[in-house]
């Protein structure tokens, strides 16, 4: 329990500090925005229907808006908030967009100001009980609150193979703490309000080599072995994707998107 400060007969307890932010990205923001897949307009179109009204969305963690955009073709106001300025700075700007570089957990906003509160592939880096008190703080009574993972990518034959070998065993214990959150689609991150029907989503890319490549290296755990063991892996893949798969051919990769969605 923390001390309490004294202030003549009351003792008032020192507030708890948020822990670290775990900042995976900022090293490679600009890659991450070249190469991260992109949200289906399906995905916004299926929240923006459910939420009950449409003034105003929150996006916590929204990287570098690819969702907080798809969001501004329905609301009127979409507050699009990451704790990761190199992220914002390589954000798609939109005139319904307001970006702001601000952790999930002390978002800044009114009570009860926001009519959908949404988190796309991040809930896992944060403080989860306060993120969840935030969420409950700043969103209307009967507004959508809205998690949004996707985990192993899906690539047909040996390719497919290969990368899921790559994942699996060339970096799988290089994997921060919350990537079981994303593998688990968010089942065990627990809140407290009654749950919303989800409808099933896949995000699509048809992607060259090269591409794949780059998704790759945009992975937390292909960053941090490279920091610590040298690129042997990540090179290794590219060959032998090389040797399979010629230049410019495009081939179809899925993410089958985990919704989580409740009625606040």
């Amino acid at each position: 329990m923390a001390v309490g400060i004294v202030r003549g007969r009351v003792r008032v307890p020192r507030p708890v500090p948020l822990k670290p932010f775990a900042d995976h990205f900022s090293s490679i923001a600009a890659r991450y925005a070249a190469y991260r897949p992109r949200y289906p307009q399906a995905l916004a179109d299926a929240l923006a229907e459910r939420s009950p009204a449409r003034d105003a969305a929150w996006d916590a963690g929204c990287g570098n808006g690819q969702l907080s955009v798809l969001l501004a073709a329905h609301f009127a106001h979409v507050y699009a908030h990451e704790p990761s300025q190199a992220q914002l700075d390589a954000a798609t700007p939109h005139p319904r967009v307001e970006y702001k570089c601000a952790p999930a957990e002390t978002s800044g906003l009114p009570d009860a100001s926001v009519d959908l509160a949404v988190a796309a592939q991040a809930a896992h880096w944060f403080d989860w009980s306060r993120y969840v008190a935030e969420v409950g703080r700043v969103t209307r009574p009967g507004g959508l609150v809205a998690l949004v993972s996707y985990g192993i990518m899906l690539l047909d034959g040996e390719a497919g193979e290969l990368v899921a070998r790559y994942y699996r065993d060339d970096v799988g214990a290089y994997w921060p703490p919350g990537r079981e959150h994303v593998e688990d689609g968010y089942r065990n991150l627990a809140w407290p309000w009654p749950a919303v029907e989800a409808p099933a989503i896949d995000m699509r890319a048809e992607w060259t080599r090269d591409e794949l490549m780059g998704y790759v290296a945009t992975w937390s755990a292909t960053v941090k072995r490279a920091e610590l063991v040298g690129t042997g892996a990540y090179d290794a893949l590219g060959e032998k994707l090389a040797a399979m798969w010629p230049d410019g051919e495009r081939r179809t990769i899925r993410w089958p998107l985990a919704v989580r969605l409740a009625r606040r």
